[in-house]
């Protein structure tokens, strides 16, 4: 019985394929078929709406537009990475005040809440996720439904406690450096 199960998993392929694993976790709030009407009939592109965060205060919004999914995916995924935003977080991972924001007709509240873990809905519940911040209540006071104009507002309310993204630089340690130094001195 044990061999046949061996035998099972043997086959199988694992599912990362050896690939490494990216920098930032990707959430799609949105992808929308937009339609150009030209001369010869219809043109057809996919617009694309992405959040991309890596869980640990650094959070960024994307917009993408192409003829083809993966392509919108793509452009949309950089240009989250262009506007990554690192927050400025409490020792608990929560947002140190009470941040509202408005843009176009959305209107967003974040409030701090120690202990009643992550309460919000639709676009806040996914920004505030993949920035991994905790005891937050969001809210969308607004009536409007529109994901993208409800991102915007979020990412808006957070760039009062928030800096421009800079990637992580590798500590390399005194004594590596000195023993380069000295070789390139020595040659």
């Amino acid at each position: 019985m044990e061999k046949t199960n061996e035998k099972k998993n043997s086959n199988r392929r694992s599912s990362s394929f050896g690939r490494p694993k990216p920098e930032f976790d990707q959430k799609i709030l949105n992808i929308r078929r937009v339609t150009r009407v030209v001369a010869g009939g219809r043109r057809f592109s996919f617009s694309v709406a992405l959040v991309a965060g890596d869980k640990k205060g650094a959070v960024g919004f994307g917009l993408g537009k192409a003829g083809d999914t993966a392509l919108a995916i793509n452009k949309a995924l950089r240009n989250a990475k262009k506007n990554m935003v690192k927050l400025n977080l409490t020792k608990t991972m929560s947002i140190p005040h009470e941040l509202s924001a408005k843009f176009s007709s959305s209107y967003i509240v974040l409030y701090p809440n120690l202990g009643r873990g992550l309460v919000a809905g639709s676009v806040v519940r996914d920004i505030v996720k993949l920035s991994g911040m905790k005891d937050i209540t969001g809210k969308v006071l607004s009536k409007s439904k529109n994901k993208l104009n409800n991102a915007k507002a979020v990412m808006k309310a957070l760039s009062v406690i928030s800096s421009k993204y800079s990637k992580p630089v590798a500590i390399i340690k005194k004594e590596e450096t000195k023993e380069k130094e000295e070789t390139i001195v020595s040659s």
